[in-house]
């Protein structure tokens, strides 16, 4: 395999979504809230949205992820990658607890996904040229 390193934090960034979808599902039995409602008591609902948001982020950062990788290496876009989902992770369990303490985890993932972005698209057009 030529990027093992971005293989396995891909893998990582799954495994949180993971958790987070498994954490809607215990927040469902915890606070009452039967399929197919998306909507109920507050901590079901910051444990949705924290796993929604998450799934919504997955199809930006992947490709990013991926297309760095090519141009940068594995070791570059593997770092990011982890540091992008230790920032996800930090999301997922701070939505779930107060809503109001995610922010900081958001921009962190936000900031690094911005530099996988901008890193690809360097490399892209590094290729090109």
């Amino acid at each position: 395999m030529l990027y093992p390193l971005t293989g396995l934090a891909t893998l990582a960034a799954l495994l949180v979504y993971f958790f987070a979808g498994l954490k809607v599902g215990l927040a469902r039995g915890t606070y009452g809230v039967k399929a197919p409602a998306v909507t109920g008591h507050p901590g079901f609902e910051r444990a949705f949205r924290a796993q929604q948001n998450t799934l919504e982020w997955l199809p930006l950062f992947l490709p990013a992820l991926w297309l760095f990788a090519i141009g940068w290496g594995d070791k570059w876009a593997a770092a990011l990658g982890l540091l992008w989902t230790l920032a996800r992770l930090g999301y997922v369990l701070a939505y779930a607890a107060d809503a109001g303490k995610r922010s900081p985890y958001f921009m962190a993932q936000m900031l690094i996904f911005f530099a996988l972005w901008l890193g690809a698209l360097v490399g892209i057009v590094r290729g090109i040229l």
